[in-house]
């Protein structure tokens, strides 16, 4: 049987052998949800340095709520990070591909340091010096750190998304196709914040076969 990779500084270390000093993640989520902006998140990693929590990043998608929050929480204290967002009407109206694209840009923007190195989650940027990585939020620590602080700012915003449109119970799913969501979704229509490109929202403006 098969096992689930585990994170490592492969990728990092190769870069900073060659020169690099700070070694930047890069990836982005929501991605799949029918609400909701797309958030990317990167995380910068100076050689020489071993923080506690590196032992415990992970692909944000397989460890808890509570282990990401503590996660993040630690990551933002301790290295360079910053957050990139495309909304609901950008990713309606360019794609959900260049919208990735565009939020990951965007949080490099925002990034107090210059990266030497970025690694990427299998997406190729206009940056120079990036390696994209096929699954490299469980490959490489500073990927899967940029997921965890990507993930948790979205999950937050969704929690208040959910009070600001109740009824679809974000808090929840944040956003993501659940039968619960889809549910709702159909009994009460689309809100602000639902991706009007998706088909499940767009089917819901069709007229009815006959």
């Amino acid at each position: 049987m098969a096992h689930a990779p585990v994170p490592s500084f492969r990728f990092e270390r190769e870069a900073w052998r060659a020169g690099a000093y700070w070694v930047a993640g890069v990836d982005e989520v929501g991605v799949g949800p029918l609400a909701g902006p797309l958030t990317a998140g990167v995380v910068a990693l100076p050689p020489r340095r071993r923080f506690k929590w590196y032992k415990w990043v992970n692909d944000s998608k397989v460890l808890t709520e509570s282990v990401r929050d503590e996660l993040a929480t630690q990551i933002q204290a301790d290295v360079p990070w910053a957050l990139g967002w495309a909304s609901v009407a950008e990713i309606d109206r360019v794609n959900v591909y260049q919208a990735r694209k565009l939020a990951m840009l965007r949080a490099f923007e925002a990034l107090s340091v210059r990266p030497d190195h970025i690694i990427s989650d299998a997406l190729d940027l206009p940056l120079p010096n990036l390696r994209a990585v096929v699954n490299g939020d469980a490959l490489s620590i500073a990927v899967g750190a940029a997921s965890i602080v990507a993930k948790v700012a979205r999950d937050a915003l969704m929690v208040e998304m959910c009070a600001k449109y109740p009824g679809y119970h974000f808090c929840r799913n944040r956003g993501y196709p659940t039968p619960e969501h889809k549910r709702l979704l159909v009994q009460r229509g689309p809100c602000p914040i639902h991706r009007r490109s998706f088909a499940p929202v767009a089917q819901l403006s069709l007229p009815l076969t006959p």
